[in-house]
């Protein structure tokens, strides 16, 4: 009940006198979900109060403020040019977005009239700084405390309400987001245009190469990957398969091929030594048994979903893209009020939340009768391992709310993806998956023979998933019941020619977790530690917004499932540093990320760090330069130079870069040679040449 909220929450929010109380919300679908709590339904203007007007509830749309472009600094970076480059500002400005002004304006009005001011934005670094931007943008010098809420279910919001956290606690987030925001300004419009200037030296004329901090090394795990499918050789090598037989039951086994016949894989390129075993062991005709051991094998249920774990498993069942997931991910968090907070990086669930269970669960089984059958197989005494809050990073895994969701309300993708979200609950009160794994070792004269199986015992939460489970099982065969020096007929054999496969291409899902896990890519192990306790490349919020921002920009495109690199980005990859794609180093910056937001770092370090490495790495690749590689460049007619896009007073027009050896120009919209080489000569502009040879003085 509102009023009831209400009087809980004043005590919280006392200021003196009648001074107006905020809620500054980051959409407004979760200001109208909060406002309805605190009884806020005076609809005004971007925003929503109390009758008395003492509390109002208003919000951005996302981020209200973005970081200036180059010429708000100084006009003169305007022009792309050599001369102009590094950008770094002495100091940072923010500037509203056109296309939400209007709100901007509203927002900020509405800070300058309160005295306490509630951050009610997503609780992530990012839901932080798009609040705290707003607050500092308007000099706000009131008292701030912040809702930490992880659903938009009415019992959530009133039990964050009773547990506002003091200023203090979350301001390292927002200093964090600003060092995100920051680094990736200067990594991205200094290198963006240093490489697109140094591109069209060499006669590109296409979009601008786009470089980012985050993006650059997630497009070079995709041009490695293309480049090692493309020049994979397949390896033919050769194994054995042998048919046994205890009397009642046929089962397969393979040749055990001896060590030193096998390459570094572990693989027989040999056919003479498959063929060789193969007539020895068809004229024995039978083996015996060495050994048998049958294990059984424990299999706990998977942990909640994460975000990027979700889109993953979304893709791999579903081709759903990554944005996609995400966009559906926010609809059951904000409109359906279905699941918990959908950005999060972590599976875990707090122990507190074990006591909710039995509530979850009854409003899961009461919006769907299909699944009532499951009501008397699960344990809500069961406590898995997923309650563990050593475990609980900023957020908890994603899990369904305390109210009986209607889906029928839900479009089929956000069924969908509902529907694997509660079954990752569900899973943790039904019992544990038992199979029996059994390896049996027989011995053929000198020959070894192995064969594997498995039964599975008792399927506990796999009746969930059914064929759904992305498992890999050994054999999927059962085995007789054999002792130790048992003799086994042999039946039959099979010598198997077969080629080693390239990997796959990465899709939306795999790239996502190659994202996740960038420690896999890297060789130092020093640096390999590390990056296993960060979040490797971007976070669970950006992620997905990176690999779609790849292919809006042209440097990856779909072929069903898959994601290829075009050429713009085998010829970027191919030029840029190493600092700048290599997926360790960039996962580091992340590391320092996170470091800010722990208090371990401060953001003027970071940010002092940042430039000197943006002059220092600048300064190299303009040393290296650049080659196009496969793209295809307009050249010149007469000398074979790359002609060059320039500027002069009658407007754009194509000069040879051998100028002044060559000076043919053409017009910018043909080929043809229409202006004699006097007229090149009046164009005021600095040649590629020496804007380089400024900014080398200038770096140096």
């Amino acid at each position: 009940m509102p009023a009831k909220t209400g009087e809980i929450h004043w005590c919280v929010l006392k200021t003196k006198g009648k001074a107006m109380k905020l809620f500054l919300c980051e959409k407004p679908s979760q200001g109208n979900d909060i406002a309805k709590v605190l009884g806020a339904t005076k609809r005004g203007e971007g925003c929503l109060s109390t009758p008395d007007g003492q509390l109002t509830v208003t919000w951005g749309i996302g981020h209200l403020v973005e970081q200036f472009n180059p010429e708000e600094y100084d006009p003169a970076f305007k022009k792309w040019a050599f001369e102009t480059l590094p950008i770094i500002p002495g100091k940072w400005g923010l500037s509203p977005k056109k296309e939400t002004k209007k709100q901007f304006n509203v927002v900020m009005k509405l800070i300058k009239q309160a005295k306490l001011v509630v951050i009610a934005t997503d609780i992530d670094r990012e839901g932080e700084t798009i609040a705290r931007e707003l607050l500092d943008l308007a000099g706000f010098r009131g008292q701030i405390k912040r809702l930490w809420l992880s659903a938009l279910d009415d019992t959530s919001i009133r039990k964050a309400l009773g547990a506002l956290k003091n200023n203090e606690e979350t301001l390292p987030l927002y200093y964090a987001g600003l060092a995100r925001s920051r680094a990736d300004w200067l990594i991205g419009m200094n290198f963006s245009r240093l490489y697109t200037l140094l591109a069209q030296q060499q006669g590109y004329q296409g979009k601008p190469l786009s470089v980012g901090r985050v993006q650059t090394p997630t497009l070079s795990l995709v041009v490695n990957r293309d480049r090692e499918i493309k020049n994979f050789i397949p390896k033919q090598h050769f194994a054995l398969q042998v048919m046994l037989s205890d009397g009642n039951q046929h089962f397969a086994t393979q040749y055990v091929i001896p060590e030193q016949y096998c390459d570094p894989d572990g693989l027989c390129l040999s056919a003479q030594v498959i063929q060789a075993a193969n007539q020895q062991i068809r004229q024995l005709g039978q083996a015996k048994v060495e050994s048998v051991e049958t294990k059984r094998e424990r299999q706990n249920a998977p942990l909640c979903f994460a975000l990027s774990d979700l889109q993953s498993e979304a893709n791999r069942l579903y081709g759903l893209g990554a944005q996609r997931v995400l966009d559906i991910a926010q609809s059951l968090y904000e409109t359906h009020k279905a699941t918990t907070y959908p950005r999060t990086d972590c599976g875990y669930l707090p122990e507190s939340q074990f006591a909710e269970a039995p509530q979850i669960i009854q409003c899961l089984l009461q919006s769907d009768n299909r699944l009532q059958p499951l009501a008397g197989m699960l344990n809500l005494n069961q406590k898995s391992r997923v309650w563990n809050d050593k475990k609980i990073t900023a957020h908890h895994g994603i899990i369904p709310t305390m109210i009986k969701a209607d889906i029928s309300k839900m479009s089929d993708e956000e069924l969908k993806l509902y529907d694997l979200i509660r079954r990752r609950y569900l899973a943790q009160f039904l019992p544990v998956s038992e199979t029996d794994k059994t390896q049996i070792i027989l011995k053929c004269g000198q020959h070894i023979l192995s064969a594997r199986g498995n039964v599975l015992i008792a399927p506990g939460w796999k009746i969930l998933f059914g064929k759904s489970l992305d498992e890999d099982d050994d054999v999927p065969q059962a085995l007789p019941t054999l002792k130790q020096g048992q003799i086994c007929q042999i039946s039959d054999s099979e010598i198997k020619t077969l080629q080693t496969s390239p990997p796959n291409h990465f899709t939306e899902g795999t790239l996502l977790t190659a994202m996740k896990n960038a420690a896999r890519f890297v060789t130092d192990e020093r640096l390999k530690q590390r990056l296993r306790e960060t979040e490797g490349l971007g976070t669970e919020a950006t992620r997905a917004g990176t690999i779609q921002g790849l292919i809006d920009k042209g440097f990856l495109k779909k072929k069903g499932k898959s994601l290829l690199a075009t050429d713009e980005a085998m010829t970027l990859i191919d030029n840029l540093p190493q600092m700048l794609k290599d997926p360790g180093l960039t996962a580091l910056w992340e590391q320092a990320l996170n470091q800010i937001a722990e208090r371990t770092l401060s953001l003027d370090v970071f940010m002092q760090k940042q430039e000197v490495f943006v002059r220092h790495l600048m300064a190299d690749c303009l040393k290296k330069g650049m080659s196009l590689g496969n793209i295809e460049i307009r050249k010149c007619p007469k000398c074979g130079a790359p002609m060059i896009k320039r500027n002069g007073k009658n407007g754009a027009f194509f000069g040879c870069s051998a100028y002044p050896n060559c000076q043919h120009i053409e017009n910018f919209d043909s080929k043809k040679n229409t202006k004699g080489a006097k007229s090149s000569k009046k164009t005021s502009s600095k040649s590629v040449s020496e804007q380089i040879s400024s900014l080398r003085s200038l770096l140096n």
